[in-house]
């Protein structure tokens, strides 16, 4: 009987895993999704979600040109979502939700990779 029910309990465990997966999903952009699903290599600052054209603009002028340097300051500030927030507010003039999607990206990355 403990026997089934640890695979009862595995099976619960594997389900709420998979709900929260979805939910996760259905709540982040395409973007994000793509950037998350694989290593960072080369990727260009604009790959990351929240970054678009502009915001890009700015961060390369300021020697952030790959998505690769985002995530070392990100490193750097500790994956402290306050300090990055802040950070690339200061920076590039990103608004609230281009810097919450941005640090959201990252952080799911590492969760990922690291």
């Amino acid at each position: 009987t403990k026997l089934i029910l640890l695979d009862s309990l595995l099976q619960e465990y594997l389900q709420i895993q998979i709900s929260y997966k979805e939910i996760k999903m259905s709540t982040t952009s395409q973007k994000h999704r793509n950037f998350v699903a694989e290593p960072m290599g080369e990727k260009t600052v604009t790959d990351l979600a929240g970054i678009g054209d502009v915001l890009g603009k700015r961060l390369e002028s300021k020697g952030f040109d790959k998505a690769y340097v985002v995530l070392g300051q990100f490193l750097l500030l500790k994956k402290n979502k306050d300090l990055f927030v802040e950070w690339i507010k200061d920076l590039a003039g990103a608004n609230t939700k281009q810097s919450a999607d941005c640090y959201q990206c990252l952080s799911d990355w590492c969760d990922e990779f690291l």
